[in-house]
């Protein structure tokens, strides 16, 4: 539907985003480490550290030699692996256009824990939706829907630049964008989309992260605010000088421009 590219808010109350460059970071890290081990080594870290449903609840048990973690670390790790490269790039850049502002608005620590929360929660609703799935659910999509719903009510009025149909590039206010792609998911969702897509897993985020930040956020940040938190001025209205008191100094004039007489117009 579109592209993120750019987006016209600055950091305020946070100097980088560390939490969201590290989470970048380890993403890749883990792709380009499971990728280099080969198909075998990739299937074994997908089976090993996916969410499969089926296997969480207890339906199914994993072959003794996929047991790497205990099953309930499913719910986090899974969110870490990714099928390729163009999962991996998709997923990063949306973290990378929204992310950084969601971490000013939270905090490092709590955006940590909300993208996790995130993650957890797109987990938990794909398992509810697909209980005796045997079909590992891998990628960090639930923990950005989470990002997207929260940028969403905190930044509504933000300037994106965005690819449309991956070729049209606009820059638009940022709920145009976004609601769309949340009414996407849920959609998707609801006529039971693509079986490669965890649809559910998307909605469980958003839900999430739609809640998680009206309670992790920073007290300071105003919810739906512009780029730079601008006042809303009525249109057609002139800003107009306050006479002053009786009694009062009159404020300072600026002196002649060329000496004599009264300041001479701008050019």
């Amino acid at each position: 539907m579109f592209i993120p590219l750019y987006d016209t808010n600055r950091l305020r109350h946070i100097k980088q985003q560390y939490v969201t460059i590290g989470l970048i970071a380890f993403n890749t890290l883990i792709y380009f480490a499971t990728a280099v081990g080969g198909e075998q080594f990739t299937n074994a870290a997908v089976l090993g550290l996916g969410f499969i449903p089926s296997v969480v609840h207890d339906s199914v048990e994993l072959a003794p030699q996929f047991v790497v973690i205990p099953e309930s670390l499913s719910y986090v790790t899974y969110s870490f692996l990714h099928a390729d490269i163009f999962h991996l790039g998709g997923n990063m850049l949306f973290l990378w256009v929204f992310g950084d502002n969601v971490e000013d608005a939270l905090g490092h620590i709590r955006f940590l824990i909300f993208y996790l929360l995130c993650a957890i929660a797109g987990a938990f609703f794909q398992g509810l939706i697909a209980w005796d799935s045997q079909v590992p659910l891998i990628g960090a999509s639930g923990a950005i829907a989470g990002v997207v719903a929260a940028y969403l009510i905190l930044y509504p009025r933000v300037k994106v630049w965005v690819l449309a149909f991956a070729r049209i590039p606009l820059r638009i206010p940022a709920f145009i964008p976004l609601i769309l792609w949340i009414l996407f998911q849920i959609v998707m969702f609801a006529a039971g989309g693509e079986d490669q897509i965890s649809w559910a897993c998307h909605v469980g985020g958003i839900i999430a992260g739609a809640v998680l930040v009206l309670i992790l956020r920073n007290r300071a940040v105003p919810l739906l605010a512009g780029a730079d938190e601008e006042a809303v001025v009525v249109a057609g209205q002139m800003p107009v000088a306050a006479e002053p008191a009786p009694g009062e100094p009159l404020p300072a004039q600026p002196a002649p421009r060329w000496g004599r007489g009264s300041a001479s117009s701008p050019d």
